[in-house]
C-alpha cells in the first residue's frame, strides 16, 4: 500500500483564526494532501503552457479555433448533463465575497443564486479564507444570524427563499502560502475547492443543492479537464456519484474564448454553463496584445460597452455554443451600486442596467448577475418578461450566429480612443482598489462602481499598454511614465485632503501607489497583479 501523501501544515507565524480548527479538521488536511499530491504538478505544467502560448500570440498577433479538436465542434451529438433542478433557473445570480455579512444578504437577496467568491471579490487574507469557509458551513446551518456594531441583526430567511450557493474558488495561478506541503504552498483553487467540499458536499447533495462551481479565468480545454478530474476524484473520495458536481465556467479569457466547445467537453458529465465574465475578458485581451500595435489599443474602460462588435461577437458565440450543447448561458455584471442620496443619479444607472439585462436577455441568455441586491428586481424584470414562467430559453439555438476568429479580436472596430480622463480614472480605481485590497477587502465601492480585481487589472494593463506603447492621447498628449506618475501623485493629494491626515495615516495609500505605479510602468509585465499584492498582505 502507497504510503500516504504528506499532510498540509499551516505556515509558522500564521495568526490563528477563531474556529480554525473547526476547517483545518485532520481529515480535511488529508484531503487536501490527496489533491495536492495527484494535481499541483498537472497545475504547474498547464501554468507552463500559459506562457508558451502567450508567447505564440506576442510573436503572431492572432489566435485560431483549434485544428486539433474541430471533431468536437463538428460532433453534433453530445451534450451537457442535464441541469440538477437547484440550477435549472437561473435567471438573476448575484456575487459577492463570503464575509459573514454578505452571505446573509445574499442568500437572502431574491437571486436565484448566489456565486460566493473567494476570488476576484476576496483579498486571500488568511482570516477571509478561513472565516469564509465557516460562514458558508453556518449557513447551510442555519447558525449564521448576527448583530452588527451598529445593532443591525441579519438573519436568514427560510430556506426555501434562499439562493442556491455556487462557490468560486481561486484561479489556478495563485498559490495559499499559509498552507504547505515540505515548504511547497497548496494551489489556492485546491484550498478553496476542497475545503468546501470535504466539510459540505455531502450535505448538499443530500439536500439537492451541490455542490456547485464556478471555475475562473480557466484558459483552455486542457484545464478544464484537469478540474473535471479533480471533481471526479473528489467524488469518489467521499463516496458521491460521478456527475454529482456541478460547475459553470467564466468564459474570461480571450483564448478560452476560442474553446468553449472544448471547454464544455470536458467538463460535459459535471458542466452547468458557462458565463460571459466581461471584465476579466477585457483584461485578457489587453494582456495577451499589450504589445501587438495599434489596432490593439483600446479606449477607456468605460467606452467599452458590451455592443461594441468584437463583444458582441464573443457573447453570441456564448450563448450559440451553450445551447448548442444544452448549457446555461449566464450573462456578465452589472456592477452599479444603487445610491438613495441622488435619485437623478440613480435612475439613469439604473436605466443603464435595464438596457444591458434587455440586451442579454433579449439575446438568448438564461440568467445574468448584479453586485447588489438592490438589482435583483431590475435583472429579474428583464428575464421574467422574455422568460416567463419558462425556466431558461435554451431551445434558442441561435443558429443564426456564425463567428469568425477573427471577429472575436477585431479591436480595431472602434472608434473611441484613450483620453486623459481615462488615464486618471484607471490610476484612481487602481490605487483606491489595491489600497483596500491590501487590507482584506477584494470588493470595493469605487465612484458608484462595485470593483474587484478584474476591474483593476485592467486599469494597470491600460496604463502599461498606453504608456509602452507611446499612446497619444486624445487632447494631444502622450501617455508617458512622467506624465502617469505626475497624475498619481496628485491623486494622493487628494486623498489626504478627501480623508484627512489621521483616516489617509491609517490606510496602505503609499503602498498601493507604489504597487500600482510598479505593475503599470515596469517593462516586466506582471502576470496578474495580485501576485506581488499578494505578498504585501498581513
Amino acid at each position: 500500500m502507497p504510503a500516504a501523501a504528506p499532510t498540509p501544515s499551516v505556515t509558522p507565524g500564521t495568526a490563528t483564526v477563531a474556529r480554525q480548527e473547526e476547517v483545518l479538521t485532520g481529515a480535511a488536511l488529508e484531503f487536501l494532501a490527496a489533491l495536492h499530491e495527484r494535481f499541483t504538478p498537472r497545475r504547474d505544467d498547464l501554468l507552463a503552457r500559459r506562457a508558451e502560448r502567450r508567447a505564440a500570440i506576442a510573436r503572431t498577433g492572432t489566435l485560431d479555433f483549434l485544428p486539433e479538436t474541430a471533431r468536437v465542434r463538428e460532433d453534433p451529438t453530445w451534450r451537457v448533463a442535464p441541469a440538477p433542478a437547484a440550477l435549472e433557473d437561473r435567471r438573476v445570480e448575484i456575487t459577492g465575497p463570503t464575509d459573514r455579512k454578505m452571505t446573509v444578504n445574499a442568500l437572502n437577496s431574491g437571486a436565484r443564486v448566489w456565486l460566493a467568491d473567494f476570488e476576484d471579490a476576496s483579498a486571500p487574507t488568511w482570516q477571509n479564507v478561513i472565516q469564509g469557509q465557516l460562514n458558508l458551513t453556518d449557513a447551510f446551518e442555519r447558525r449564521i444570524d448576527f448583530t452588527s456594531p451598529e445593532g443591525k441583526t441579519y438573519a436568514l430567511r427560510p430556506d426555501e427563499e434562499l439562493a442556491t450557493v455556487v462557490v468560486r474558488p481561486r484561479g489556478w495561478h495563485l498559490d495559499e502560502r499559509h498552507l504547505t506541503v515540505a515548504g511547497r504552498p497548496v494551489p489556492g483553487a485546491l484550498v478553496d475547492f476542497g475545503l468546501f467540499f470535504f466539510h459540505n458536499a455531502r450535505r448538499l447533495a443530500e439536500r439537492g443543492k451541490g455542490p456547485f462551481f464556478y471555475l475562473p479565468k480557466l484558459e483552455s480545454h486542457l484545464e478544464a479537464r484537469l478540474w473535471n478530474d479533480v471533481f471526479v476524484f473528489a467524488q469518489e473520495y467521499v463516496g458521491l456519484p460521478h456527475g454529482t458536481v456541478r460547475a459553470t465556467v467564466l468564459i474570461e479569457t480571450i483564448t478560452a474564448a476560442y474553446e468553449m466547445e472544448e471547454i464544455l467537453y470536458e467538463l460535459r458529465d459535471h458542466a452547468s454553463g458557462l458565463n460571459a465574465g466581461r471584465w476579466d475578458y477585457l483584461f485578457s485581451l489587453i494582456k495577451n496584445f499589450r504589445a501587438a500595435g495599434e489596432r490593439f489599443v483600446l479606449p477607456d474602460r468605460n467606452a467599452v460597452t458590451m455592443t461594441v462588435p468584437f463583444m458582441r461577437a464573443y457573447t453570441e458565440l456564448l450563448v450559440r455554443t451553450c445551447h448548442k450543447r444544452g448549457a446555461h448561458a449566464i450573462g456578465g455584471m452589472a456592477a452599479f451600486i444603487p445610491s438613495r442620496r441622488d435619485p437623478e443619479v440613480n435612475e439613469a444607472a439604473l436605466e443603464k442596467v435595464r438596457a444591458d439585462k434587455d440586451r442579454e436577455a433579449n439575446d438568448g441568455f438564461d440568467g445574468s448577475w448584479v453586485a447588489h441586491p438592490d438589482l435583483v428586481p431590475v435583472a429579474r424584470a428583464a428575464f421574467d418578461a422574455v422568460l416567463g414562467e419558462r425556466p431558461h430559453q435554451k431551445q434558442r439555438l441561435r443558429e443564426d450566429v456564425h463567428v469568425t476568429a477573427e471577429q472575436l479580436v477585431a479591436l480595431d472596430t472602434m472608434e473611441a480612443k484613450p483620453t486623459f480622463e481615462g488615464l486618471r480614472n484607471a490610476v484612481q480605481v487602481g490605487i483606491r482598489y489595491i489600497e483596500a485590497w491590501l487590507r482584506g477587502q477584494g470588493a470595493v465601492a469605487i465612484f458608484n462602481l462595485m470593483e474587484d480585481a478584474a476591474t483593476a487589472e485592467i486599469s494597470r494593463s491600460q496604463i502599461w499598454q498606453w504608456v509602452h506603447g507611446g499612446v497619444v492621447l486624445a487632447g494631444g498628449e502622450k501617455a508617458t511614465p512622467a506624465l502617469v506618475r505626475e497624475v498619481a501623485a496628485a491623486e494622493l493629494d487628494a486623498l489626504r485632503a478627501e480623508l484627512g491626515d489621521a483616516v489617509y495615516a491609517a490606510g496602505r495609500w503609499r503602498e498601493a501607489h507604489d504597487l500600482l505605479l510598479r505593475v503599470a510602468l515596469d517593462d516586466d509585465y506582471a502576470e496578474f497583479l495580485t501576485l506581488p499584492a499578494y505578498e504585501l498582505l498581513d
